[in-house]
């Protein structure tokens, strides 16, 4: 299934996918190829995505719009910051920005420890 991430900026991640999951703003929801069409709200927190070769990537964003159909994953989010990097540098700089990212625009910090656990389980 394809998936598209796309910010005011330009387009954050584009590719095919296994699964993703998402924080939609009646709670969290996964996606797999085949889902019934739905369109969503997003609330602050985590894209979870695992891409076709098994690899997995995390995505906060502030807030945003999903439109799912069996084949296709479009997001369009205001903010988004991909947790990934190509040395510990950026790599640590990415997360920081994540979790800054969650941190301005949640409620909870329930939404916070959440979207951190997320980020260190993928990125471990």
């Amino acid at each position: 299934m394809k998936l598209e991430i796309v910010t005011p900026m330009g387009q954050i991640f584009s590719g095919d996918v296994k699964s993703a999951t998402l924080p939609g703003s009646a709670g969290e929801f996964g996606v797999l190829p085949g889902h019934s069409p739905v369109v969503s709200t997003l609330n602050p927190g985590v894209i979870d995505i695992v891409e076709e070769n098994g690899k997995e990537a995390v995505i906060a964003i502030n807030w945003g719009y999903v439109d799912v159909t069996s084949d296709n994953i479009n997001i369009l989010v205001d903010e988004a910051v991909i947790a990934t990097g190509n040395n510990d540098d950026e790599l640590a700089s990415n997360i920081q920005k994540a979790k800054d990212l969650i941190k301005e625009f949640a409620e909870g910090s329930h939404v916070l420890a959440h979207t951190e656990g997320k980020i260190e389980r993928v990125l471990s």
